[in-house]
């Protein structure tokens, strides 16, 4: 697989002249993301730049249970890296033993996206890591109490010192490490990528599956865009929200409405990334669905209508009348945007 190369420049410690000169100062080695040749480049927030030394902060702060009131759940505990970092359950469970409303997210391919949560209510991802610590039904906490505890580790002191200098624990740099930690989760070797650079075959079924999804047979790339450019709309921020016919009525406020207070955002939700969706299980914002075949289910059924349907759900109240072999081989299809290296890449272990 072709990739562009990780870039670490390792910059020298500047020392005194003669004795008695300024203390030496560290300057943190800029990381350059890898990906491959055909995604597009990410954008990174210039506040915040890539480094080894904040990637390395923000992967000890994504595994530690202190970030919770009662010191027993991290952000991984939620988005388990064999699951697409999400979570084989419809819902989460927080501290409190209170279940969620809402079906954690994948967090792979972070780097190309620009909203967050179902909704899209946070527009960074230095803004999306904040909310879980404190939210009453997820970790339960408070941002000064998790840096009190952060300040009492002489291991969280060096780390945060190496990545934004002296007397750096805040909350402001926490986000900023968990963001760029989040922003190496990136997923790029599956077979539809080495179909892209030419390495790999389709079988008859996944060709087969290929065709339906990339034409009006299938729409599956309004809202997913073209497989044939290995990108995801959702992804890689183009459409970026959709109602897709689940329900045929939504509570007011249900969906982007939350955010924008429009109306015709009534029931829009995030479109996620297909990528590892055969490890993403279960389904949509609510996890509604189990397995893949359900979700083909549905969307040969068509969905249903409502006021504010992507138009792009033609076959809405109507159907599509996929044959047993088109079914299968769309779920062959999705089963090549499995990247095994990344479900079980040791450089996303937790590292205590």
């Amino acid at each position: 697989m072709k990739k562009s190369k990780i870039i670490v420049l390792v910059l020298p410690w500047l020392l005194a002249a003669s004795c008695g000169g300024p203390e030496p100062t560290f300057e943190p080695t800029p990381l350059a993301l890898e990906y491959p040749d055909h995604f597009p480049a990410p954008q990174i927030p210039t506040d915040n730049p890539m480094t080894v030394e904040g990637a390395r902060l923000g992967r000890h702060l994504f595994f530690d249970e202190r970030l919770s009131g009662d010191n027993s759940q991290s952000c991984a505990g939620c988005h388990l890296q064999e699951s697409n970092f999400a979570e084989p359950t419809p819902y989460s469970t927080g501290i409190d033993g209170i279940t969620g409303e809402i079906n954690a997210m994948v967090l792979s391919n972070l780097a190309w996206q620009k909203f967050f949560f179902w909704n899209g209510r946070a527009v960074t991802l230095e803004e999306q890591v904040l909310e879980p610590v404190i939210n009453p039904i997820e970790m339960h906490e408070t941002w000064p109490n998790v840096i009190v505890k952060l300040e009492q580790d002489a291991k969280y002191v060096q780390l945060f010192e190496e990545a934004f200098g002296e007397n750096a624990i805040s909350q402001d740099n926490a986000a900023k490490a968990l963001a760029q930690f989040l922003r190496t989760l990136i997923t790029g070797n599956s077979k539809l990528d080495q179909y892209l650079e030419g390495t790999y075959n389709f079988t008859a079924s996944e060709q087969l599956g290929f065709d339906i999804y990339n034409n009006e047979q299938g729409d599956c790339f309004h809202c997913h865009g073209l497989a044939a450019t290995g990108y995801q709309m959702g992804a890689f921020g183009l459409l970026q929200f959709t109602n897709n016919g689940l329900d045929s009525t939504y509570d007011v406020g249900e969906g982007r409405e939350a955010v924008t207070g429009d109306p015709d955002d009534r029931g829009l939700f995030k479109i996620p990334s297909l990528r590892n969706v055969e490890y993403s299980f279960p389904y949509m914002h609510d996890g509604r669905f189990q397995t893949l075949a359900e979700v083909v289910e549905f969307y040969n059924m068509g969905g249903h209508p409502s006021p504010t349907i992507d138009p792009n759900m033609k076959a809405a109240g109507v159907g599509q009348n996929w044959s047993v072999a088109q079914k299968q081989g769309l779920i062959d299809f999705l089963n090549t945007f499995t990247d095994t290296e990344f479900l079980t890449d040791t450089a996303f272990t937790s590292p205590w």
